[in-house]
């Protein structure tokens, strides 16, 4: 490990002057440093001012403490971070941390603030360590956050936010974890694994709790070829982090597929196999995915099993590998999603070699989350995304009942969304299709059945439009599921009954689902 000349050690920011440009940045690079020993340790941060102090440790050595006794006024100081030299890099964040009576915190987001705010033209960014509150002693807290590789600046932050108390840093480190993917052509010629030899998948996500009955419609009346299978309703486990619930969750929700699988094959419908909840999924800090060492081991002999499971199974056609992941700040010495995924996924091909491997960008599984998804090293994966953009339309009411209704096409957020503006948020997604030369699921969109004068329709056929264009497989979200999305419901909030009459936007998918062709053994 090397320390390059833009480090703080004690005092601050030490940069040469004059001098030839530093060389390239390389894994283990320490690019900042904080003992805080030095008498003028907090020369170089911002907002200091009645806020921080340095204190000493019992035993020797010094800490920078910062106390609040007022929630509404943030208590944090800020320093400067080299963005130019680590612009799509993944750093590895660390510092001892130790905490006196700090108060419960209102958001998840607020309490001791360990965070690396950037800015990027796609909007600022947010990541930050996952710190419990309450009185601690001195633990080591370790996160990860990537730089996009056009970020215009990005700083560090300490302090508490929204709650009182006090809190201690020392020994912070900012260490280069991986430096940025350069792209390499896919050979000329080479032909794109799709996972399949159909014109196209074409079909929707599903309850688990899904009847033959639900799949005999979707696939001999609506004729799709696809379902989407949720492994998903698990609250313990989401919460807590306690793998044994969770084992026993997981069980009865394959023992639901493994009873669904002889009508999928009787209907032609292919099945994607959806871990939409994983273990620790919701759970914090050391019990979360990825703050779990045994999560993530779990998460590992899950796939394996569930390869072993359904390598022989007919209906089943890919293995989705997490839905929407919520990669919080990988701790020290655990994998961070890029890794997990190919650990997992490598898993996966040592017992079944020939089925797709299905993998979503964190966080969340959004477009513009491809952009920091690297290609796996793995034979036979294909990329997914979901579109829920803009997320105030298709969502409206969901979340935020009261508010003006919006229309599509129309203005939101000062923005006017139209089939244009949802190419070009699809945009990461094409690029990532075009450089790397891989196939795309679209795995999830959908918009608010009760959208206002048929926007939801709307919305739907430019999606829809979109992904054809590009030559995607999709599945519609959702299928006799929550009916807030159900194309069998008509706009009416308070009417929970399936329209009496096929709704435009059960005609549409019906449409389009008709181009089907089925699939073979």
């Amino acid at each position: 490990m090397r320390m390059l000349a833009l480090v703080a050690v004690g005092v601050g920011l030490v940069q040469a002057r004059g001098l030839a440009a530093p060389p390239p940045v390389q894994v283990g690079d320490v690019v900042f440093a904080a003992d805080f020993e030095a008498a003028d340790a907090l020369a170089a941060w911002r907002g200091t001012e009645g806020r921080a102090a340095l204190e000493d440790r019992p035993g020797g050595g010094r800490a920078l403490a910062i106390a609040s006794a007022d929630a509404a006024s943030p208590a944090t100081v800020s320093l400067a971070l080299p963005v130019e030299r680590l612009r799509g890099c993944r750093l590895l964040v660390s510092a001892l941390v130790r905490a006196e009576d700090v108060s419960d915190k209102p958001q998840e987001w607020n309490g001791i603030k360990f965070m690396v705010p950037i800015d990027a033209p796609g909007g600022k960014l947010w990541p930050q360590a996952a710190i419990a509150t309450g009185t601690f002693d001195w633990r080591r807290v370790a996160w990860q956050a990537a730089v996009p590789k056009d970020a215009t600046a990005m700083s560090l932050v300490l302090g508490l936010e929204r709650v009182t108390g006090k809190v201690a840093f020392d020994d912070v480190r900012v260490t280069v974890r991986r430096l940025p993917y350069v792209a390499r052509p896919r050979p000329a010629g080479e032909p794109v694994y799709r996972g399949h030899d159909l014109p196209r998948l074409r079909g929707a996500m599903v309850s688990p709790n899904a009847s033959a009955e639900d799949l005999r419609v979707l696939g001999q009346e609506w004729k799709a070829n696809l379902v989407r299978w949720q492994l998903t309703g698990f609250k313990p486990g989401l919460d807590t982090g306690d793998l044994a619930a969770y084992d026993a969750f997981l069980e009865a929700h394959l023992k639901k597929l493994d009873a669904a699988l002889p009508a999928c094959e009787k209907y032609g419908l292919r099945v994607v196999v959806d871990l939409h909840t994983g273990p620790g999924h919701w759970a914090e800090g050391e019990r979360n995915l990825f703050g779990s060492a045994a999560c993530q081991r779990r998460f590992v002999e899950i796939w394996e099993h569930i390869a072993r499971r359904y390598k022989d199974a007919k209906a089943v056609w890919a293995y989705d590998l997490l839905n929407e992941p919520l990669e919080l700040a990988a701790g020290e010495g655990l994998a961070d999603w890029q890794e997990l995924a190919e650990r997992a996924a490598r898993a996966v091909r040592a017992i079944d070699p020939d089925r797709p491997v299905i993998v979503e960008p964190a966080p969340w599984g959004g477009p513009e989350a491809l952009a920091d998804l690297r290609p796996l090293d793995v034979p036979k994966v294909i990329y997914s995304v979901h579109m829920y953009i803009p997320h105030k339309f298709t969502h409206q009411g969901v979340y935020d009942t009261g508010r003006k209704p919006l229309a599509y096409p129309g203005e939101v957020d000062g923005r006017t969304w139209d089939k244009a503006a949802l190419e070009a948020a699809l945009a990461p997604v094409i690029e990532f299709q075009k450089t790397h030369g891989v196939h795309i699921f679209l795995g999830e969109f959908g918009a608010i059945r009760w959208a206002p004068d048929g926007s939801a329709c709307r919305y739907l056929k430019d999606c829809i439009d979109l992904f054809e264009k590009h030559g995607w497989d999709w599945a519609y979200h959702a299928f006799r599921e929550w009916d807030g999305w159900s194309a069998e419901h008509g706009p009416d909030r308070e009417d929970r009954r399936r329209a009496a009459e096929p709704t435009d936007r059960q005609r549409l998918l019906t449409g389009w689902f008709a181009r089907n062709v089925r699939p073979g053994p």
